[in-house]
């Protein structure tokens, strides 16, 4: 063979080896965008020297990216995969802000909208509301999203108590969202995609805004986060029928009230003027859930703590008000185990996935998502050509 002959066969079996590596490069998956770096822009340059030494260089969404070294060991992997290589290197650098002004403009699809209220949207929302402050609404949120994406499901939550937020703990959520030129990526625990007001308030500190802000920061919560393509999207909404319920009607019409309550009267009759809500903002309530309904001691007997009866009342109730029936999604027993999950930022569905408690609440997760899924029922925008 010619020295001209070897040098083409030399970079043929480069160039097959480089187009090899593309390849293998489609199974890396970014961490938060969960899609692959590929499709991203994310791989600059791949190269093969003589010696067979691979060289990759990926460009990371921003500078200090917190998943610099998950991308960087997942691409070195994928890479050495391929046959006739000797090594494998991998450099990181950044995007340019033409670059992620681009990507952005990627994930939007051209569109600043809220996705969720696009002709053609499949993602189930459900705003998880209450009458009153301290029936566990924002426990079962979290361990409802927990048992869902445990399901196999993609699942997002929208921390909507922007006064009292608290999803980020009970995910064990400390970072800050990653910014890709105007667009956030959400922080993920238990595999549940999270957005919340307290992963941008310092501890301690109060958010103190009125109505308008409020409803802004839900609007951004819903738009300018990338959720990618969601199954179910739950809302952690503040206790009440305030401004924020009001917003979440206007910007996520399509979402369906779940009702939390517990067995006590008292809190049962608070719990029913969120059918005035729903009925005059014209949503659907999805169902009630009982939560607290009673302590098993270690007899095996039940004490009711806090009385019974107090989810079958709010379910008939609410579906006076509406118009149709409302059903009783579940009762969720009084569980110590449940409240210390929320403390420890492990929802008790993922720490204890065999409990009778994770049981129940697995069960009122999967009644929510096997109801039949389609277009039935949105409001889609129409619009009428005259001559």
């Amino acid at each position: 063979m010619s020295t001209t002959e070897h040098t083409e066969h030399t970079e043929h079996h480069a160039d097959d080896r480089v187009a090899r590596i593309h390849e293998a490069l489609t199974t890396v998956i970014d961490p938060e965008i969960h899609k692959p770096i590929t499709e991203l822009g994310m791989v600059d340059d791949v190269s093969v020297d003589e010696d067979g030494t691979a060289r990759v260089r990926v460009l990371l969404t921003i500078e200090g990216c917190p998943m610099r070294d998950r991308i960087e060991r997942d691409t070195a992997e994928a890479a050495a995969t391929v046959p006739g290589l000797s090594r494998v290197e991998v450099e990181t650098g950044s995007m340019t802000e033409q670059q992620r002004r681009a990507l952005t403009a990627q994930l939007r699809e051209g569109r600043r909208e809220i996705p969720f209220n696009q002709p053609g949207s499949l993602t189930r929302i459900f705003a998880i509301s209450s009458g009153k402050g301290g029936v566990g609404k924002s426990t079962v949120t979290a361990n409802l999203a927990a048992a869902m994406a445990a399901d196999g499901l993609r699942v997002g939550v929208i921390d909507a108590d922007i006064h009292g937020f608290s999803m980020p703990g009970m995910f064990g959520i400390t970072e800050q969202p990653t910014k890709v030129s105007d667009l956030l990526m959400p922080p993920a625990a238990h595999g549940v995609a999270v957005m919340s007001i307290g992963m941008f308030v310092p501890e301690g500190q109060a958010v103190v805004w009125r109505g308008p802000k409020m409803h802004r920061a839900i609007e951004q919560f819903a738009s300018d986060v990338y959720w990618g393509d969601l199954d179910v999207l739950l809302l952690d909404l503040p206790p009440g029928t305030g401004d924020v319920a009001i917003s979440v009607a206007q910007l996520l019409p399509g979402a369906k009230m779940v009702v939390v309550t517990t067995p006590q009267q008292s809190a049962a009759s608070v719990a029913e003027r969120v059918g005035s809500l729903a009925a005059s903002t014209e949503q659907e309530i999805a169902g009630v859930v009982e939560n607290m309904t009673g302590l098993t001691l270690p007899d095996g007997s039940v004490m009711d703590v806090f009385g019974t009866g107090g989810g079958d009342r709010v379910a008939a109730t609410l579906g006076e008000a509406v118009g149709h029936d409302v059903p009783v999604l579940g009762r969720v027993g009084l569980d110590p185990a449940l409240r210390e999950g929320s403390d420890q930022g492990t929802p008790l569905v993922t720490s204890d996935p065999d409990s009778p408690t994770t049981a129940a609440l697995r069960d009122i997760a999967r009644s929510l998502v096997n109801r039949p899924r389609g277009l039935g029922g949105m409001k889609l925008p129409l619009s009428v050509a005259r001559s």
